[in-house]
């Protein structure tokens, strides 16, 4: 391996949407996530409508379909 042209691995904080803080290593020192596995429906068994930016409601207007 050639010297100083390696990124730094460090310990970095992975911060989940709904506050779950998991510490691992890598190049990046703070990750932010949207889903972890201690929110995610196949992870819990519970079904949970995550919804980004909208989507669902603009097809539910673009095909005028009423919940």
């Amino acid at each position: 391996m050639q010297a100083k042209i390696h990124p730094r691995y460090e310990v970095a904080k992975i911060t989940c949407a709904c506050g779950n803080v998991i510490e691992t290593r890598s190049t990046a020192k703070d990750i932010k996530v949207e889903i972890c596995s201690a929110c995610h429906p196949f992870f819990t068994g519970k079904q949970k409508l995550v919804d980004t930016a909208g989507r669902i409601e603009r097809f539910r207007r673009k095909y005028n379909i009423k919940e």
